[in-house]
């Protein structure tokens, strides 16, 4: 009988590659998954609907992060650094010097994009503000948008890996190297990133495909009406620019950013933003419920998905059914040491897909993999290396992780940007395949 996280996960792959919505197909997936292991439907239901609280602030915050956004947008900033980036590539300029801008244009959102992991704190926070006022030169440029979104996965993953601060800190020191001396390895701090060095080679390789090989070609896209561009055949109207009001967002992006660092809460930081706009007269009273709408209809199906992901995480723990998979694993690899990295792999990507997180991934593998590994003879580097590769793999294209939804809610703006066929599946065959392989390697090298 096939094994219900693994039935789960499939089902749930399946019908968001059918282009089903992803919430449907995540809720579906997690009723199948708690039926196959055995619970009755009050129990599956009660099981998912008590997860939903799980994902409501991440949902509230991609609200408020929206209307923050389209605030933004109304200030006239968002013109101003869309139209220096327009104006350097269109007219006169030869086609080498377009070539360097948009090499530019990756490589500033590549840094920015690290930079949010631990140099500036705010994770995801950033791309609804950033990245919709930049579709338009991302049109100029015909940027593939897939290879946007390779970029902004790749910012959000591989410095949590490999860097002990910020979101890095947490997730090798709080959480990894947590587990790992819960679960009996003596390991020292220092050890925790040198064994991940070699995995993360495996997201930079996929990184350098995806830029040079995969999405190099321009790609065409219909212009559309949208928060952030004019409506199609339809010039952009020419307003002054409001010097008082570009001061003002500035401002606001300060204070939303500093107030998200000194209260670790999106949703008070975008609010804070909000409010600066508000009193700095870029957006009148009366148009503050246009403007909160608007942002809400940006990001409202990221919100659902989150809220459906936490449902379906919650399902999965209740079945227990990630202990009966490992345990089934074990008792059929005999002393396979080399098959034995790749399933104990394999189960950890199935495990983050449905979760949607590599933080939450650790504590539920952790406890099974480090007694396991340590029969097979692997060292503690190696383990290291297999736990922390395996929570890593299906954080990108996991369609419920938040390193797939967050470059989706800003380049989605326009509705030009499919999550599942422009960010999942990419961001999968670009990271995941690369991870496992190098993963696999530093399990059996180190």
């Amino acid at each position: 009988m096939i094994n219900p996280v693994v039935l789960s996960v499939c089902v749930m792959l399946a019908l968001s590659l059918m282009r089903i919505n992803v919430v449907i197909a995540l809720t579906l997936s997690a009723l199948i998954g708690g039926l196959s292991a055995g619970m009755s439907v009050s129990d599956t239901v009660s099981a998912f609907e008590g997860g939903l609280g799980g994902g409501a602030t991440i949902a509230l915050s991609y609200a408020m992060l929206g209307a923050f956004a389209v605030a933004i947008s109304k200030s006239g900033i968002t013109d101003l650094l869309a139209q220096t980036v327009i104006n350097k590539v269109h007219g006169r300029h030869p086609d080498h010097l377009t070539y360097v801008i948009k090499y530019v244009v990756l490589s500033l959102i590549l840094l920015i994009t690290i930079s949010s992991q631990n140099i500036i704190p705010v994770h995801i926070a950033f791309i609804p503000i950033l990245i919709p006022p930049l579709i338009s030169v991302f049109t100029k440029l015909r940027l593939d948008r897939r290879l946007v979104a390779c970029i902004l996965t790749f910012g959000l993953i591989t410095p949590y890996m490999v860097l002990p601060i910020g979101f890095g800190g947490i997730f090798l020191n709080n959480i990894l190297l947590k587990n790992l001396h819960d679960n009996g390895l003596e390991v020292t701090a220092s050890q925790v990133p040198t064994a991940m060095i070699l995995p993360a080679l495996g997201m930079v390789t996929g990184l350098l495909i995806a830029v040079f090989i995969s999405y190099r070609k321009p790609r065409d896209y219909p212009q559309g009406e949208s928060l952030f561009t004019p409506a199609e055949n339809q010039k952009p109207a020419k307003t002054p620019l409001n010097k008082r009001h570009i001061v003002v967002a500035l401002i606001a992006i300060s204070a939303t950013l500093s107030i998200q660092l000194l209260s670790g809460s999106m949703i008070v930081g975008a609010l804070a933003g909000f409010v600066v706009f508000t009193f700095g007269g870029v957006i009148a009273w009366k148009e503050t419920q246009d403007v909160f709408t608007k942002g809400v209809h940006m990001m409202a199906m990221i919100g659902f998905i989150m809220i459906a992901a936490a449902g379906f995480t919650a399902v999965m723990k209740a079945t227990g059914s990630v202990d009966t998979l490992v345990e089934m694993l074990s008792a059929n690899i005999g002393q396979n040491k080399p098959l034995a990295a790749v399933l104990m792999l394999v189960v950890g990507l199935l495990v983050t897909m449905g979760i949607g997180s590599s933080f939450s991934t650790i504590p539920i593998i952790a406890t099974i993999y480090v007694p396991l590994a340590l029969s097979f003879g692997f060292s503690p580097m190696a383990i290291i290396a297999l736990v922390g590769t395996a929570a890593a793999l299906g954080d990108a294209g996991s369609p419920a992780s938040d390193s797939t939804l967050g470059p989706t809610a800003g380049l989605n703006a326009d509705g030009k940007h499919d999550h599942i066929w422009d960010t999942v599946v990419p961001t999968f065959i670009h990271y995941n395949l690369p991870l496992m392989v190098f993963g696999w390697i530093a399990a059996m090298s180190l």
